[in-house]
């Protein structure tokens, strides 16, 4: 199996968007209609006006019995007319569940297609110039259903698939590390093994790459810890014994190609400063630009690229999730803040429920049928068994890419903080963060992780951010500078909507708000604990808000001092 992709598909398929979407809509009824599910409200039609019709909206519990039924051994056309081969788990870090979503190779497909059209847009951007990416991409050893099928994340089943193994030799050879470095099950030995082929190759690196911010955070911190290490490795032309995949440490030798004395002097050189800001760009001269999704709650990391990067562009080129592939970002070199994608109408069906109308499904438009400004909530109708789902993210229309509309991310649903009738959103939260860490520059450290929760233990409750700190240098030890956090727990208030403010300063129902410091690691140790649940380092996100008393005890355990926001935040008038 192997995808060609050129441009101008792109072209044809966003041109004719609106036929190409009634053409995969009547594909996937002929497919689903007569599956135990669907035939319910369809009675085998696969018409489109009796499909809006009958068919409701639906989120995850509605499918959820169907789903499982499949899993544990039931025929695929319980759900699906097509047979399911596997099933991607989402990571449980948005909502603190894990999700299981059936699928085939279809869905590979779709994916493989995705970051064929993604990679082809960069090199014609010139972002991707001649030479090769660091990408930190990651495998995860697949579990089994019930039933016997294969469970994994989304990446997974791709390096997994024949569409991976298969790509065209241009792509094979596109990244620094072998494929026996990303199929390594084991991260730690596949994180250190991606940063020894980079380094060995510096002079070749133009891009520095990862499916989402937080893993080239890790894999920075990695760097940090290993690079004495890493050089040793270089100088001797030998991988460490502690490399026990032979696969991948076979692999890797052969890209050392024996000693290389004078890049480990350099490596040695530019790891030594007392300083690490722009640190990447020392390393890998060449580098052009940085590859990850910073959207939504990866927007936390920005400032952190920034600082390890010397502000290289951030490109955050796809849009997807466990349930569906979605869109592109057709101008890679667009600030994150600017980042829109342009839905791929071949992928699966798509509606959209304007958010102002929630409780009135007939207010749900097609693709080309949405508003430039408006927001909506995404509805997928898959091939593999989710029929008017709910997605669960919410996006404003920014564009038109010929005649298919272009989406910015501007939160998750359902993330909000609130200890009384305010409701904060992501994008408060998000908005407050970078208020806060304009006031923690004045420091000598920097934000590298946070989440946080409402505390409704006691009377009144308070809004809790648990921030993990870096010195800026190196070796230095953060110190907590009291006056400085405090502000910083009053910029995040200050930035929050007028409900807040009045419960807050007026009405006293929320308390002072409140900002955790916990050791270094402690997020480190947060993405374990989810990865033992079953997420995935790959698609692993920082959960914003915390609602599970588990997720807490990890990081209590981690605080080390506490402060509190001295003074109310002005009323608006």
């Amino acid at each position: 199996m192997s995808l060609s992709v050129e441009l101008k598909d792109l072209e044809v398929l966003t041109t004719n968007a609106k036929q190409i979407q009634d053409d995969v809509l009547k594909e996937i009824l002929t497919l689903n209609a007569n599956t135990e599910y669907l035939k319910r409200f369809l009675d085998g039609s696969s018409d489109k006006e009796l499909f809006k019709k009958n068919v409701p909206v639906v989120s995850y519990n509605d499918v959820k019995p169907y789903i499982e039924r499949v899993a544990n051994g039931e025929p695929s056309d319980v759900i699906s007319g097509g047979t399911i081969t596997r099933f991607v788990q989402s990571t449980g870090t948005s909502g603190g569940i894990h999700k299981i979503f059936p699928v085939n190779d279809k869905y590979i497909e779709n994916l493989g297609y995705l970051l064929a059209v993604s990679s082809l847009i960069t090199s014609n951007d010139k972002v991707d110039e001649k030479g090769k990416k660091m990408a930190f991409l990651y495998n995860r050893l697949e579990s089994k259903t019930p039933s016997g099928l294969a469970l994994s994340s989304s990446f997974t089943s791709y390096f997994m698939s024949d569409y991976f193994k298969n790509r065209s030799s241009k792509c094979n050879s596109e990244y620094t590390s072998p494929d026996q470095v990303i199929l390594c099950p084991d991260n730690n030995q596949s994180v250190y093994c991606h940063l020894l082929c980079g380094l060995s190759q510096r002079e070749k690196v133009v891009g520095v790459s990862a499916t989402f911010a937080h893993a080239l955070i890790k894999a920075i911190n990695a760097l940090q810890i290993y690079w004495k290490e890493l050089s040793s490795n270089i100088r001797s032309g030998h991988v460490s014994e502690w490399i026990t995949d032979l696969d991948c440490k076979n692999a890797v030798s052969a890209i050392l190609g024996g000693p290389d004395p004078e890049l480990a002097d350099v490596i040695e050189q530019e790891c030594s400063h007392k300083s690490w800001e722009g640190i990447i760009t020392r390393l890998w001269p060449k580098a052009k630009f940085i590859e990850c999704i910073v959207t939504g709650q990866m927007a936390q990391y920005i400032p952190t690229l920034d600082f390890y990067s010397n502000k290289l562009p951030i490109v955050s080129m796809v849009y997807g999730s466990s349930e569906s592939i979605f869109g592109v970002n057709v101008d890679p070199l667009s600030k994150p803040q600017d980042v829109s994608y342009t839905f791929l109408p071949n992928i699966s069906y798509f509606e959209f429920l304007p958010i102002d109308h929630e409780e009135d499904m007939n207010t749900i438009v097609d693709l080309v049928g949405v508003k430039l400004g408006c927001y909506y909530e995404t509805v997928v109708t898959s091939y593999f068994g989710l029929h008017r789902y709910l997605i669960g993210d919410i996006l404003q229309v920014t564009g038109f890419y010929n005649n298919t509309p272009q989406f910015r991310f501007v939160r998750r649903k359902n993330i909000v903080l609130s200890v009384n009738s305010e409701a904060t959103t992501e994008q408060d939260i998000l908005k407050g963060l970078a208020s806060a860490t304009l006031v923690l520059e004045s420091s000598n450290s920097m934000l590298t992780g946070f989440t946080c929760y409402a505390d409704i233990s006691s009377f009144p409750g308070h809004y809790v951010f648990y921030w993990e700190l870096k010195a800026k240098d190196v070796d230095d030890v953060v110190e907590l500078d009291e006056n400085v956090l405090e502000e910083c727990c009053y910029a995040l208030e200050e930035s929050f909507d007028a409900l807040y403010k009045r419960l807050r300063s007026k009405e006293g129902s929320i308390g002072a708000l409140e900002i955790k410091v916990v050791q270094q690691g402690t997020f480190d140790s947060l993405m374990e604990y989810f990865i033992s649940k079953g997420g995935s380092v790959a698609q692993y996100k920082t959960p914003m808000c915390i609602n599970s008393s588990e997720t807490l005890a990890v990081l209590e355990d981690k605080v080390i001092a506490r402060f509190y926001s001295q003074k109310s935040p002005p009323l608006n008038l």
